[in-house]
This record gives structure tokens, C-alpha cells and sequence, in this order.
């Protein structure tokens, strides 16, 4: 029986040390640049460390300082095509789309056709959200500045689909929202917001929004090669990859369309269209009267109305608003694109990072890119992406589980070995397998459970976070059920051994 269990426990620990080695042979390349400073000494040098930290296949960056602008391209558009990236290649935008909504509602409301302080009711009449219990009013000045009172999770109300119906049917299914807090009263983003402004936009003009941007902006900043992602559209040859992190890597990525939501985030643009849009916000360039004075307002902040996000910063059309240092900006994560731009008003200095994958690296690249024009420092990687910890953590927590797994179905295949010496033994056994038992149980509860549990779903989940987490997830319940079963045959054998 001894030289049994020796050869058991050889082979475990063979098995264990096999998986060890094959874990770091995949992922040598991820385990190099986790553990290495990497080199900020050049901007270039900043970039592709940032990149290779974040596994981001792609990126574009375009620099402006008083009207002179440089572009610079990394890695690749198509990964498997080894087609890199290039001046015109197109990128999902992300949230950095809600400028171009807001400045949509400007546009109205300096005609005329509606104004900040109306009502949501007033155009969508069956849009009826409460406030502890009590039907209440959210205006349009409150959508634009995130103070509405609509929860950050509503995001995952938001519908699949192409189809033209999304924007009314995302719509419908907040009409009846529990808000979190009183409308004008608190900043907290969602946005869903810009989504009910888009349903504005809609009923005043007569036009779909995306039609309204594209013939009132798009159109006369001389941004052609913009469009929206509606799913609808023939797929440009120029458009980018979309890819998702998974073991340190990135893989393509297909996300879902959200016709519903292409007003908060589904803007496809270019470094040369995008040099256009930031030369507009500073005034630089051919642009009509009534446009250039839309976005100038767009700057302007009303203390009163705006969502405050820190000391002097505020959200406001669109915009992270430093109204002290007159600097505006904004980040954009979509499921499989990212970006960041930074525009110094005053100093004529602005920052427009894209890349074709979901983390911070546009932002930690548009930082430093802004650092150097101002002639401070640039800051090393920092490993405070939400995205990319997740995938690491769960990435080791699968290795775990795998091993952890091999060790159960060796345990089940062998038999389950009981040593009871006495009566004693017996309790404390059948206690200590009761309590584990329930134990997994609970857990296996909680593995099904807890996307709900913190206002989230499934489907979420399955947009938005790497893969490993999923992997994850199914291991540790395949474990779990194993283990309910191990202790189960172990409290049998002790109700059998109790009877003899």
C-alpha cells in the first residue's frame, strides 16, 4: 500500500511540475514584459512597451501643438494578415463619441428646436424613471452631464442588434428605472445616457442620429472617412481588427453590435479625420460660423448644471472638463477598441491615441505623449488596468484549477481511502465532510450567482472581460461538483462503516 501511494504521489507531483513547465513555455512572452521595467527613454520606445505590457496589436497616435501635427503608427491592423496599421486606418472611437452627440444637441438647441432644461418627457412621453418610488423628471442638461440618476450598470440593458428598432428598444428597457440618486444632484456615468439624447435627437430632427452627425459635423469639419458602426454598413477595407486579451494575448475579436448604443461609443474614425476634430475644438481651420460657435460652447462649463468629477473638474458636453487649466478630455473603451484624447485650449495643444483592443493603454500613452510636449517626464507602465489584471489574475487561477482538477480525478479513480481507528475518528470525519460538502455547495452557488449579485450578467461578462475568466469560471464548477462528490462517497463509506 505504501509503495501505491509513493508511486500516487510521484505521478502527482510529475503532473504538476509538467503543467508548470508547459504554462511557462506558452507564456514566456507574457511572463518576460510582466516582470521587465520596460523602456520609456523615446516616445516610440513608451508606446511599443505599453503595448506589449497590454498585448495591444495596434495603435495610432496623433500629436497636435498650434496647428502642426504629426502622426505615428505601431503594430498591426490584422494581426493574422500582418497588415500594420497605417495614417488611415479606422478605429472604433469608444465614449470619446459623446463629444460629437453633445455638440449635436447644441446645435438644436441654438436653433431653437429644444432646450437644455427640458424635459426627457417632453419627447418620449412613456419614459417614466422613479426615485423611491416616485415618478420623477430627468432633463436634457442632466443626460448630457451624468447626473440624471440613471445607475452605471443600465449598460447592461442595452440590446444586441442591428436593426433600426435598438435605439427605441434600449429606450424601453430603462423607461421605468430605479434611479440611485435624485436627478441634478449627483455625477455618476452611464452611459445610456447619451443613447436617450441620440432618442432626442431622433424625434426633434425627423432623421436618425447618425444621419443628423454625419450632415451637420462629420460633413462640414471634412471628416469623410467617419462613419458610424451601426452593423448595418458594408465593412471598410481600412478598418482595424478588434481583439480581446486572453493569457496575456490578444485574440481577434468580433464583439456584438449595439445599434442602440452608437451614440455613447460607436463612432469609427481616423488619424486624419480625427486631426480635423481636434484642430476644430481650437479653433484651427476652415470651419462654418454655426459649427465653430456649437464648439466653442461646448467648453464652457456651468457649474450649476455639470457633473462634478474632482477639484475643478467637471463633465460637460461630452467632455472631462479642467475648467481652471482649460484642458478637455475624455476616454473610450469599447469591447474590442480604446482611446484617449487631451486638448489644451489655451496652449493649442491636443493628444488623439487609438488602439484595436479594450484597455488603458491609449491613456497611459496619450499621458505621456502630453507629459513630453510639456516637457515633464513620462511615467512608466502602471498595472492599473482593470482588463488586463483580470485576464492575469484569472489566467493563474485557471493553471490553479487545472491542477487542482488532475489531483480529483486521480482521487476518484483510485477510490476514496477512509482511516478510522475509533469512534472519535468517525465524527470528526463525517463532521469535517459535512462541513466541506457544504462549503462547495455554497461556492458552486456563488460561481452561478455572483454576476447578479454586483448588478451584472452573463452576457456581459461575455462581451466585456477575457476569456480566461470564463475558463475560469467553468473549472472551479467542474471542480466544486467534484469535490461534492468525493465528500459524498466519503460520508457513505462512513454511514457503511458505522452499520458494520
Amino acid at each position: 500500500m505504501k509503495k501505491i501511494r509513493s508511486r500516487t504521489g510521484s505521478l502527482i507531483s510529475c503532473l504538476i511540475l509538467l503543467i508548470v513547465i508547459i504554462t511557462t513555455v506558452i507564456c514566456w512572452d507574457v511572463l518576460r514584459t510582466l516582470f521587465t521595467a520596460g523602456n520609456v527613454d523615446t516616445e516610440d520606445k513608451m508606446i511599443e512597451t505599453i503595448m506589449d505590457k497590454t498585448a495591444t496589436p495596434g495603435a495610432a497616435t496623433i500629436v497636435s501643438k498650434q496647428g502642426k501635427t504629426e502622426y505615428k503608427v505601431y503594430g498591426y491592423a490584422d494581426v493574422n494578415q500582418k497588415k500594420k496599421v497605417a495614417d488611415d486606418s479606422l478605429f472604433e472611437l469608444g465614449s470619446t463619441t459623446k463629444a460629437f452627440t453633445a455638440l449635436a444637441v447644441i446645435l438644436l438647441e441654438n436653433e431653437g428646436a429644444l432646450s437644455y432644461s427640458d424635459s426627457v418627457a417632453d419627447y418620449i412621453p412613456w419614459f417614466e424613471p422613479t426615485y423611491k418610488g416616485e415618478k420623477v423628471n430627468i432633463t436634457i442638461n442632466q443626460l448630457l452631464a451624468h447626473t440624471s440618476g440613471i445607475p452605471p450598470w443600465s449598460i447592461r440593458l442595452i440590446p444586441e442588434g442591428t436593426t433600426d428598432v435598438m435605439l427605441e428598444k434600449t429606450i424601453h428597457n430603462i423607461s421605468d428605472i430605479r434611479l440611485d440618486a435624485y436627478p441634478g444632484t449627483e455625477y455618476s456615468y452611464a452611459t445610456i445616457n447619451y443613447d436617450i439624447l441620440a432618442a432626442i435627437i431622433e424625434q426633434v430632427t425627423g432623421k436618425s442620429y447618425q444621419n443628423y452627425v454625419t450632415e451637420n459635423i462629420l460633413i462640414p469639419l471634412g471628416m469623410t472617412d467617419s462613419y458610424f458602426s451601426t452593423g448595418q454598413e458594408k465593412k471598410s477595407d481600412k478598418l482595424t481588427k478588434g481583439y480581446r486579451g486572453f493569457f496575456g494575448k490578444s485574440l481577434e475579436y468580433d464583439a456584438p453590435r449595439y445599434y442602440g448604443n452608437i451614440a455613447a461609443g460607436y463612432l469609427v474614425s481616423n488619424l486624419k479625420d480625427l486631426e480635423r476634430w481636434i484642430n476644430a475644438q481650437m479653433g484651427v481651420g476652415d470651419i462654418p460660423e454655426k459649427l465653430n460657435s456649437a464648439i466653442q460652447q461646448s467648453h464652457e462649463v456651468d457649474i450649476e448644471t455639470a457633473g462634478s468629477e474632482g477639484e475643478n473638474l467637471y463633465y460637460s458636453f461630452g467632455w472631462s472638463n479642467d475648467k481652471e487649466n482649460r484642458i478637455i478630455s475624455h476616454t473610450g473603451s469599447n469591447p474590442n477598441y480604446s482611446s484617449q484624447v487631451i486638448i489644451n485650449l489655451d496652449k493649442q495643444q491636443a493628444v488623439f491615441v487609438l488602439t484595436n483592443l479594450n484597455s488603458t493603454a491609449p491613456s497611459q500613452i496619450a499621458d505621456n505623449l502630453y507629459s513630453n510636449l510639456n516637457g515633464m517626464p513620462m511615467n512608466k507602465f502602471s498595472y492599473d488596468d482593470v482588463y488586463v489584471l483580470i485576464d492575469l489574475i484569472f489566467s493563474f487561477l485557471v493553471i490553479i484549477a487545472i491542477v487542482n482538477l488532475c489531483l480529483k480525478i486521480m482521487k476518484l479513480t483510485r477510490g476514496v481511502e477512509l482511516v478510522i481507528n475509533d469512534e472519535k475518528t468517525r465524527v470528526r470525519k463525517r463532521m469535517g465532510s459535512w462541513i466541506r460538502l457544504s462549503l462547495r455547495i455554497i461556492l458552486l452557488v456563488l460561481l452561478v450567482i455572483w454576476p447578479y449579485l454586483i448588478n451584472n450578467n452573463y452576457c456581459m461578462l461575455s462581451v466585456w472581460m477575457s476569456y480566461s475568466l470564463y475558463i475560469w469560471m467553468g473549472l472551479a464548477a467542474i471542480n466544486c461538483i467534484l469535490a461534492i462528490v468525493i465528500h459524498g462517497q466519503k460520508l457513505s463509506k462512513l454511514q457503511r462503516s458505522q452499520m458494520l
